[in-house]
């Protein structure tokens, strides 16, 4: 099952390191990871995806909690949330596939933010599905490169990750 771990950690030179080496060490697979420091400037917060059963994912909680830089865990999976990740995709744009890339990505509610004579950069955000989906409707030859953020989440309502 997939889960979303977000982790509020001290920011500090490693943390970053020793959280990933947790996971290479016991063989667990990290699908997404994104880092950014939160409105408190010593804080960072870290969002990793990766799968497991839920006695997997309590162990790595429970060792993610051993770690002198972690602050706090959550399971974001485990009650309501909203998670959205941020993809750009240059497309070539020549002739008749120029029309259809800007119709595509009104479609999807993307936006159009660089433009030369030969291609387009889209930008969109959601969740993974619905980016998958956007690559699913265009033409792949058309695609000339991806760059995808990973996911970031957060939980709905008064559930915070705060010290």
């Amino acid at each position: 099952m997939r889960h979303i771990i977000s982790i509020l950690l001290e920011n500090e030179a490693g943390a970053l390191s020793r959280v990933c080496g947790l996971f290479s060490a016991r063989g667990y697979n990290i699908e997404s990871l994104t880092v950014a420091p939160t409105e408190d400037a010593s804080l960072s917060r870290m969002t990793i995806v990766t799968a497991g059963s839920d006695a997997i994912i309590e162990q790595i909680t429970k060792q993610l909690n051993k770690l002198i830089e972690v602050v706090k865990v959550v399971d974001l999976s485990e009650a309501p949330h909203i998670e959205r990740e941020l993809m750009l995709v240059k497309v070539r744009a020549v002739g008749k596939d120029r029309e259809e890339m800007k119709r595509i990505a009104d479609i999807f509610r993307g936006r159009i933010i660089d433009v030369t004579e030969t291609s387009y950069v889209i930008e969109l955000t959601g969740n993974g599905s619905k980016l998958d989906a956007f690559l699913e409707a265009i033409d792949r030859s058309l695609i000339m490169e991806t760059v995808r953020t990973g996911v970031s989440g957060i939980g709905r309502g008064d559930r915070i990750l705060k010290v």
